[in-house]
């Protein structure tokens, strides 16, 4: 396993103090000893609070191989691009890969991308990527990895903390976090950002016309979460958090507008039978428009106002584990989650009013049983588990109607349908001496398709994507072999191998071009082309990744490269994409860091490559390579007070994110100084 331990308070007090207090953690149940069977990597805590940009997914890009579907960041990607996926089994912008927040599943209940900005880094105390993996007690939706986030406790939080920094393109950031320990026991803790900015133009130069602008965003999160003691060795952990995030895309009419509020409470018995018993709610509400821009530039108007997109997820899940002995860890539990949500739209613009409107959407639930054992003896650690999950796709309805009234234009209740899905995961750990541990594993994993993409068609400029509701299930099978090295005290070294094959891999499909009115969208001009989500044969990758962890006295360094071969299968429409790469899917990605850190002072640098990807299904539109630098540098300058500088994207690279008829890019350079108030 890749990462460095951090050490459990509780294991440095002596016997008495830990008979007479009862120590609170807020986290769940440790994970199975048989984790160390595969691919793991964990960011820790410093450099989580660390970065330059102070954004949770440019921290996941420490792990190579982890990807958005496009590489904006927050501020000034749309929302609905920030799936998150592992190991090249893109192509989509769902996550393939399960995000977790103390538990909870954290994916978009409607879409399946993920809301970073109500994610402030700082509130975390780790991050721990699992890749691949399958199902096994995670859940559906695990088919690339998981990505686990922990919420910090008053010990890293501090009393009170906060920082404030002005950025490149008047740009603020603010940050405050707080912790309090009542006299009962147990504690609480809020964290809280807010952020904004006048944003940077999203074309390359050569592309821009009068129309286009720069691309400003405003974001707040807030985050309140209470843990205490209820009796013997029970805990109760209450979290509540919410955020707000306004983007413009860079021209008239593409202002996208999203909110959240997230609830959950956990139960954790740490007894003899240790169990874990979790219960959540997510709300999601989006708003996004789209435009239609002229060829010259010079003038755009209204396409598509998808005015609200109301969605809930609301899920449960237990967890025992009883006790097995030393050598012996049995888990069994269960888990539910529902999701309901429906996209609301105006379209068929003339003279700037819509004159048609949409309503599309539906409700999905799974619900499934686990169990999971691993055993330990001697240097020989082996991991089983299995599940079995239910799931139901239902209520599912398209209506369109003209705007003044009237009859519907389409009024279709699609069937409900059901399943079974079992699917499990073997690993197997060797530890051949103190510094050498072999590894090897193989997994089934699956994933329901999301109400987006049942239901949902969505354009970027001039092409169009309609929904399907008729897709099946993904299902993967995948293996992998590696090898974890500890030659010298605090350095880790980390190979391994894998191949995965996604069936029924969801794509968007180009089924032909415009100009011309086609099923589910409509119109599509000229210059546009038309797609429509696909199940494809499938999507076959095989690949390796490294990871290298070193940390000594004040010293840290990390570094991750992963090379993927990732290829479609298809036939029947989709037979012209067979051999080709998955859209937005690179061969090659690698980051390293360097850092120096003693107490408040001290500095990093990040050196990131993003390997050339295509952003279409038919590898006609390439973009271009990337090496990025950024930079952090923390000078103390009074008691508690430390100036701030950061830096991202130091040489100004050219990132290029998506083409259609123009080049949009990501971040430019950005520089930004500030204080930050850290009383010890």
């Amino acid at each position: 396993m890749v990462g460095l331990a951090l050490a459990a308070p509780v294991a440095a007090m002596p016997a008495s103090a830990q008979e007479a207090e009862i120590v609170v953690t807020g986290e769940g149940l440790a994970p199975p000893p048989g984790d160390a069977a595969y691919a793991t990597v964990t960011i820790e805590r410093d450099r989580l609070a660390n970065s330059a940009s102070g954004r949770l997914e440019d921290i996941l890009a420490d792990v190579a191989g982890i990807a958005q579907f496009r590489r904006s960041d927050s501020r000034s990607a749309h929302p609905t691009s920030q799936g998150v996926t592992l190991r090249g089994l893109g192509g989509n912008a769902s996550s393939r890969a399960l995000l977790t927040l103390d538990g909870v599943p954290q994916a978009d209940p409607f879409g399946g991308w993920v809301a970073f900005p109500a994610y402030l880094p700082e509130r975390l105390a780790r991050v721990r990527v699992t890749r691949g993996g399958g199902s096994g007690i995670s859940g559906p939706g695990a088919l690339a990895g998981t990505i686990d986030l922990t919420s910090a406790g008053p010990d890293m939080l501090g009393p009170f903390g906060g920082a404030f920094h002005y950025g490149s393109r008047n740009s603020f950031d603010a940050v405050a976090t707080a912790a309090l320990r009542p006299a009962g026991g147990g504690f609480v803790t809020i964290a809280g950002q807010y952020a904004r900015g006048d944003g940077f133009q999203p074309l390359v130069p050569g592309d821009r016309g009068l129309v286009d602008h720069a691309a400003p965003y405003e974001q707040a999160s807030l985050a309140l979460r209470g843990v205490a003691p209820i009796g013997g060795a029970t805990e109760l952990q209450a979290n509540v958090s919410g955020f707000v995030d306004r983007r413009n895309r860079g021209v008239d009419f593409v202002d996208v507008k999203s909110e959240g509020v997230d609830a959950s409470l956990r139960l954790v018995g740490r007894g003899a039978w240790q169990w874990s018993a979790l219960g959540y709610v997510q709300t999601r509400v989006l708003a996004s428009g789209f435009a239609s821009v002229s060829d010259a530039r010079d003038s755009a108007g209204p396409a598509l106002d998808q005015y609200n997109v109301p969605s809930t997820g609301i899920g449960a899940r237990f967890e025992l584990q009883p006790p097995t002995g030393a050598a012996l860890t049995l888990r069994l539990g269960g888990d539910l989650r529902h999701v309901e949500g429906e996209t609301r739209e105006r379209y068929i613009f003339v003279s700037g009013d819509p004159t048609r409107q949409r309503r599309a959407g539906g409700n999905s639930v799974t619900t499934g049983g686990f169990a999971s054992i691993g055993w330990r003896s001697g240097p020989l650690m082996l991991d089983a588990s299995g599940r079995i999950d239910y799931w139901r796709i239902g209520r599912g309805r398209l209506i369109e109607q003209p705007m003044a009234g009237g009859p519907a234009l389409t009024d279709i209740a699609y069937a409900s349908r059901t399943g079974w899905e079992p699917t499990g995961r073997v690993g197997a750990a060797l530890a051949a001496s103190p510094a050498i541990t072999l590894r090897a594993a193989g997994y089934l994993g699956w994933r329901l398709p999301t109400l987006n993409e049942l239901y949902r068609p969505y354009r970027v400029g001039a092409d169009a994507t309609a929904a399907n509701a008729d897709l099946d299930p993904e299902r993967l099978r995948g293996v992998e072999a590696g090898i974890d090295l500890r030659p010298v005290q605090g350095l880790l070294l980390s190979a391994t191998g894998f191949w995965n094959r996604l069936d029924n891999a969801i794509a968007n499909v180009t089924l032909g071009s415009g100009p011309g009115s086609f099923p589910g969208v409509g119109y599509v001009s000229g210059a546009g082309l038309y797609r429509q989500r696909r199940n494809l044969d499938s999507v076959e990758a095989h690949g390796a990744e490294l990871d290298a962890r070193w940390r000594s006295g004040p010293w840290t360094a990390s570094a991750s490269w992963a090379w993927t071969d990732s290829r479609v299968h298809a036939s029947g429409a989709a037979a012209p994409l067979d051999g080709l790469r998955p859209a937005q899917v690179a061969r090659h990605s690698a980051s390293a860091s360097l850092g120096w850190w003693r107490g408040a002072a001290g500095g990093a640098v990040t050196l990131r490559y993003a390997g050339p990807r295509f952003d279409d299904d038919r590898n006609v539109a390439r973009l271009n390579d990337a090496v990025t630098l950024d930079a952090v540098l923390r000078v103390p300058i009074a008691a508690g007070i430390v100036l701030d500088l950061r830096g991202e994207n130091l040489f100004d690279r050219r990132i290029e994110t998506g083409i259609s008829d123009v080049t949009e890019r990501a971040s430019p350079r950005t520089l930004w100084i500030g204080l930050r108030y850290a009383p010890r």
